[in-house]
């Protein structure tokens, strides 16, 4: 299963980096794909969509 988050704030490939790895540090996320140009974060496997949204948003980016 695949989910995509719409986010704001991501600029540049550390910020790519950054949201890669808070968000597969979860339980049930088997992978994490940031495209930057349209600004969206597409997460494989069954991780639980509050837990994304927290783990991107504590790293200073906005999930709409």
């Amino acid at each position: 299963m695949t989910q995509t988050f719409q986010v704001e704030g991501m600029t540049c490939n550390h910020c790519a980096q950054t949201v890669t790895d808070a968000v597969s540090a979860l339980k049930g996320v088997e992978g994490v794909t940031v495209d930057l140009k349209k600004g969206e974060v597409h997460v494989n496997g069954a991780g639980n969509v509050k837990e994304i949204k927290e783990a991107i948003e504590e790293e200073g980016y906005i999930v709409k």
